[in-house]
């Protein structure tokens, strides 16, 4: 496939956070670029402000009629995500007309090919991680093009160009392998919990998964890994490992005097090279630290100074969803997260507690596929139980067809020692004057997000 000669673009879900970068992408080179999804978002309205034509009914009359028309490739290209349900109308109608369909994935990888990628994988942790990156390579003077995993507050996009940089920064996807794709330059691992279990089966073939996107990374090149994680590259790759940590002293990466700085955090890097001192960020969460750690050291090995690293990190504002501060005032504190995965709720709630002692700590949850709610309902029951008081909502289902006895309760009966409660989504508004809000938490990676702007509205409404 030749990118150059394509004329336009028709994106089934486009409103999804990979799908939309690749969609502005396409837009910057002046294609006619329209899609369709199932619901208006603050994202999808910010793709149609920008030129990009969109519906949201499954409807293959509505597909643009370009499209249509010019069935074949170069100049027609259809791309979906595999999250779309596989008897979606518009899926099937371009399937059987003959159009040529390609993942999201793979049209990634071959932009990304022409480039120097810094690719990071892991079940938590590569959007904050891939957006500290270009920033450190946008503050730094190297630029990149970088297509991430959520909305960086400080490019405001989820898409940054460079017509200049060799580097791409590409989040590596785990999630229906996507991440085989690519072919990196550099590459990071954050972490390998259990998850996407609908996808790999079990545990170890999760593993095997991440170890063949280590060995896609370029020969005579160098990975970093997060400590701990069993990933043996294949010797005859040749790949240098680097070993990085929060402030395990033992590893390549890590951080040293790290001291709170308001929400965010003072602290000097470790490296092999020495110590980067006098590290910065302003976004909170000691898991956070981590991240930058992460984030400097791939930095690192593509070559940027210790002042690029510093000046980066400084200016990280953070990424929307992600220990996204929505209110700070009198005491009252909200924070919106996408963590959906018993650890990630661990770290958020560890995060919280060590940002605002001694505060009570309320969480509002929606949990996220019926596999993921069946495989984790224990451990998640385990992890909201360390909350001071529970809100559990009706589960966001997604690309997924009910599991008959798998919904919310599963997860609420095994809750314990914490006041708790269940309602829907539309009922929440209802149940926020009842609450004690001190530090107030909602996570999840549904549609959870649509309730943020009306819980910060009522507390500007009723926090002095």
């Amino acid at each position: 496939m030749v990118l150059d000669r394509i004329e336009r673009v028709y994106f089934l879900g486009i409103g999804g956070i990979g799908m939309s970068a690749l969609a502005r992408f396409f837009r910057s080179l002046g294609k006619a670029v329209a899609g369709y999804d199932r619901t208006s978002t603050p994202l999808t309205r910010a793709l149609e402000s920008e030129g990009i034509s969109i519906h949201y009914e499954d409807n293959p009359d509505m597909i643009p009629f370009a499209v249509t028309r010019n069935q074949g490739e170069p100049q027609t290209l259809i791309v979906y995500t595999p999250a779309v349900p596989k008897d979606m109308k518009e899926l099937l109608f371009l399937n059987e007309a003959g159009f040529v369909l390609h993942k999201r994935s793979e049209i990634l990888g071959l932009i990304t090919r022409s480039y120097d990628s810094l690719a990071v994988a892991g079940t938590h942790g590569k959007s904050s991680v891939t957006a500290m990156i270009t920033q450190i390579l946008i503050e730094s003077g190297a630029g990149c093009t970088a297509f991430l995993g959520a909305i960086s507050k400080s490019i405001k996009s989820n898409l940054t160009l460079s017509d200049t940089s060799r580097f791409a920064v590409v989040e590596a996807d785990e999630f229906d392998r996507s991440f085989l794709r690519l072919d990196p330059y550099l590459g990071c691992i954050t972490s390998m919990d259990a998850d996407h279990l609908d996808i790999y089966g079990d545990y170890p073939t999760l593993v095997q998964g991440f170890t063949d996107f280590v060995n896609r990374i370029r020969r005579d090149s160098s990975v970093v890994i997060k400590k701990g994680l069993p990933l043996v590259p294949d010797p005859g790759r040749n790949l240098t490992l680097y070993s990085y940590s929060l402030n395990e002293t033992d590893t390549d990466f890590h951080a040293l005097n790290i001291r709170q700085a308001g929400l965010g955090y003072s602290f000097d890097i470790a490296t092999p090279e020495g110590a980067i001192k006098g590290v910065v960020t302003r976004v909170p969460g000691i898991t956070n630290v981590e991240n930058a750690v992460a984030a400097a050291s791939l930095a690192i090995l593509a070559g940027v100074s210790a002042e690029g690293i510093r000046s980066g990190l400084r200016a990280f504002e953070g990424i929307v969803r992600r220990f996204d501060v929505r209110f700070n005032r009198s005491g009252v504190v909200y924070v919106d997260d996408y963590a959906h995965h018993p650890n990630e709720i661990r770290a958020i709630v560890q995060s919280l507690r060590l940002l605002f002692p001694g505060k009570k700590l309320t969480g509002i949850f929606q949990p996220h596929l019926y596999s993921r709610t069946r495989d984790f309902a224990a451990g998640f029951a385990e992890e909201l139980s360390r909350l001071d008081e529970l809100i559990l909502l009706d589960l966001y289902p997604a690309r997924e067809k009910p599991i008959q006895g798998v919904d919310s309760k599963l997860i609420f009966d095994m809750v314990s020692g914490i006041p708790r409660q269940m309602c829907s989504k539309q009922e929440l508004a209802g149940r926020l004057p009842g609450l004690d809000i001190e530090v107030l938490l909602t996570i999840g990676a549904g549609d959870i997000d649509q309730l943020s702007d009306p819980i910060v509205k009522y507390l500007e409404e009723n926090v002095a």
